[in-house]
């Protein structure tokens, strides 16, 4: 087993332990972020402990993936877990502040980093960094989950789990016609969301859509390739309840969404023609006793990963 990177939590998919040794050499940046902001709702909390329990789950796995070739992703790629953002539970603001510097600091080193949450809205601020960062890019964005997440505010809240994408519309550096919400579904969501979006020029693609596309690798290719074309790179957010609840019991329950296959597949072709960096959030272990959401969340990075790989070759 691998050193661990706090407590009895060992990095992430066995990667080399970032916070203690030098990772100039790795391919894969990884880092948690525990963060549940300061607006939850009814019994859903608890996405601080995400990171933690995904680590543990990771354990188990190797980097082989028969079904997509036999690609061992290890082979391609040396990973380093960096650790947590220290978020300050009672502080929104410095949190916010803190995880755009950390990311910041991540983007600065030229890796494809990967953020475990905490709650979508540490979205915003890990895009916020790479805008810094790299003033000179546009940045497109898709963002595969259930809901829009573009609320103004929730409560007076402008860093709720609800409303990364409203800040991120008003980011100058992301190109709305290039934000891409994908496996839209619902009734969690709200009339006002879907207007939100196509006012500011963002592009949805509801569960419908993707049924009704057939071949989903063709949809696929065909969002990278119509996001890119006013883009520099694309980033990729995805939240746990996109897919059904039946496979994503340590998410917030939405009925009618995509299976693993689905998610998986559109996932790595996506990334096989090029993203720059991801996050998976929205991860509840409280809620899932077997933990096979942080168990998926192993999967999903290794599917990822192997759409980069075919992508450099």
């Amino acid at each position: 087993m691998s050193e661990a990177i706090y407590g009895n939590t060992p990095p992430f998919l066995g990667a080399i332990n970032g916070v203690r040794n030098d990772f100039d050499h790795a391919d894969v940046l990884i880092y948690g972020v525990p963060w549940e902001g300061a607006v939850t709702w009814g019994d859903y909390t608890g996405c601080e402990l995400g990171p933690k329990v995904m680590r543990l789950s990771s354990a188990r796995y190797s980097g082989y993936l028969p079904e997509l070739e036999h690609i061992d992703v290890f082979e391609h790629f040396q990973l380093a877990d960096l650790g947590d953002v220290d978020v300050v539970p009672a502080d929104v603001g410095e949190t916010m502040n803190r995880i755009q510097q950390f990311s910041q600091q991540v983007w600065s080193k030229e890796k494809f980093p990967i953020a475990l949450g905490g709650d979508h809205g540490i979205t915003y601020p890990i895009i916020a960094g790479l805008a810094k960062q790299h003033p000179e890019k546009k940045i497109g964005i898709l963002h595969f989950d259930a809901h829009y997440d573009n609320m103004p505010h929730h409560e007076g809240q402008k860093y709720a789990r609800s409303t990364p994408f409203a800040r991120l519309y008003e980011l100058d550096a992301v190109e709305n016609q290039s934000l891409y919400h994908i496996g839209i579904h619902g009734p969690r969501n709200k009339p006002e969301t879907g207007r939100y979006a196509q006012e500011a020029g963002a592009e949805t693609i509801t569960i419908t859509d993707i049924r009704e596309a057939g071949d989903i690798r063709k949809l696929a290719a065909s969002l990278h390739e119509e996001a890119s074309k006013h883009v520099d790179v694309l980033y990729l957010s995805i939240c746990s309840d996109v897919l059904d609840v039946a496979f994503n019991p340590g998410g917030p329950v939405d009925t009618n969404g995509l299976t693993p296959y689905e998610l998986l597949t559109m996932v790595h072709e996506c990334t096989s023609r090029g993203v720059v960096g991801m996050d998976f959030v929205e991860v509840y272990p409280q809620q899932d006793p077997s933990d096979v959401s942080s168990h998926f969340a192993s999967t999903l990075v290794l599917y990822a990963l192997a759409g980069l790989a075919k992508h450099r070759a």
